[in-house]
């Protein structure tokens, strides 16, 4: 009684000419999906005065709006009478959902915060910009083609059925919701172009995940996949680029051209017992492996740069691997032929000591087929000598590149790079253009790599 009686003759003075001050006079979404709701973002409201200081109201201005709030800890759009403690505050969580359209255009999506005491009013401003887009969600696909009217969202993955095939035109974009990758049973055609290549990412827009590795799990083609083309295209912040495993027996399980992988959290290629052939590619920044084969296979790469700088953890792995066993859950190891493993005017580098390992199954080398040809590799390895002409010719060993930017993903070639003019002109010959769609024959003497110098 008596302990109620002193809370009850206690008095709170409230400041009535002291004004509420915000964190931001505007709380700003980047672009997100329609009917997918955004990243949250928070709006800190203080209360600069020696004396409390009571909100009379809190409070959306619109009607319906996309946008929710949560004031204080509670998940509500208005409230009254808000209290905040002398020269205290209190946090406004704000999050939107747009609703489609129908349009291939970002929508600009308005609303505002609304503070209002005895003697004060003003708003805080909250803008979005919402995107239209076909969405799935854990779809198996017959035979179609994407094109190039508004992005596709991949929900819980996807799958391309077994003798379909899934073609995807120039300038489309495809993005993963978290974990959600693309299974290929058929086929997959990817067409893009120099100008509008075709983009596979995460779905979250916001510009800090525009390289941040792992938001989305891999494109999967799969045992009894063939003939998969894929040209132009940037594969970037999954968890793998292209996983590919199982190919039928003399069939071609995908052919990149073009193509740029990276910032990949575990792996930019991993084949297992499949047939790769890869031109004018970029694989760079992987969290393990840029490229890894393992379990045997027969790869052929031309003017392709494999560069690992991944600064995200420190790295143990190399940049390639090649391999031809495994080893089942008892304990015995199984060989598999590596048929073949080509490497023609390349580039494997990074910022470790050792970017290559030949994982060779002791006393196997009639299943351990490989070749470097006219390649800048880094590595301590005495076996990449010239001298062994049976696996090595015309190599350039731990000479640096001089990447423009290895750090911001500029893989091109610097002024006084030891790659220049060190190709062979037959293998150049083959591939006239660069991914940038300059010549590399003009001059007749094609640099190494993905990328012909520009002076």
């Amino acid at each position: 009684m008596v302990i109620a009686e002193l809370v009850a003759c206690h008095k709170v003075h409230y400041d009535t000419s002291y004004r509420p001050e915000f964190s931001t006079d505007t709380v700003m979404f980047d672009t997100v999906f329609t009917t997918i709701g955004s990243v949250t973002k928070q709006l800190i409201v203080y209360n600069r005065s020696s004396d409390w200081m009571r909100i009379s109201e809190i409070s959306l201005a619109g009607n319906n709006s996309k946008f929710r709030l949560n004031i204080d800890g509670k998940q509500e759009n208005s409230a009254t009478n808000v209290e905040i403690a002398p020269n205290d505050s209190i946090y406004i969580f704000v999050e939107v959902t747009v609703d489609p359209n129908g349009a291939n255009n970002p929508m600009v999506i308005h609303d505002s915060i609304i503070f209002m005491t005895d003697n004060y009013f003003t708003d805080i401003d909250l803008v979005a910009f919402g995107q239209d887009c076909h969405k799935f969600n854990g779809q198996m696909f017959n035979s179609q083609t994407w094109v190039n009217d508004k992005p596709y969202l991949i929900f819980n993955s996807m799958a391309v059925d077994t003798n379909q095939t899934l073609t995807i035109e120039a300038g489309c974009t495809v993005h993963f919701h978290r974990s959600s990758c693309m299974f290929v049973l058929g086929t997959l055609k990817v067409n893009g172009s120099l100008e509008s290549p075709v983009t596979f990412r995460g779905d979250r827009l916001e510009h800090i995940y525009d390289d941040i590795p792992g938001q989305w799990g891999y494109i999967y083609l799969l045992p009894g996949s063939r003939n998969n083309k894929i040209n132009y295209a940037v594969i970037k912040n999954g968890v793998v680029g292209l996983l590919v495993a199982d190919t039928v027996p003399d069939n071609t399980s995908v052919t990149v051209s073009n193509t740029k992988i990276e910032n990949m959290s575990i792996a930019g290629i991993f084949g297992q017992e499949s047939v790769i052939t890869a031109d004018n590619c970029l694989v760079d920044n992987c969290g393990q492996y840029a490229v890894v084969f393992s379990r045997g296979g027969s790869y052929e790469f031309y003017h392709c740069t494999i560069a690992n700088y991944w600064g995200y953890s420190n790295r143990s792995t190399p940049a390639l691997v090649l391999n031809n066993y495994y080893e089942e859950p008892e304990g015995q190891f199984n060989v598999v032929q590596l048929k073949k493993a080509y490497f023609a005017n390349c580039i494997i580098y990074g910022n470790r000591e050792d970017e290559i390992f030949l994982d060779e199954y002791p006393g196997t080398d009639q299943y351990f087929s490989y070749e470097f040809d006219h390649c800048l590799v880094k590595t301590t390895s005495s076996i990449f000598t010239n001298n062994d002409i049976l696996h090595f010719t015309d190599i350039i060993r731990n000479l640096d590149p001089n990447f423009i930017s290895a750090w911001e993903n500029d893989f091109q070639l610097d002024t006084l790079s030891a790659a220049k003019d060190m190709g062979d002109p037959d293998i150049g010959n083959m591939f006239p253009s660069d991914i940038n769609g300059v010549s590399r024959i003009s001059d007749g003497k094609p640099d190494l790599g993905a990328f012909e110098r520009v002076e």
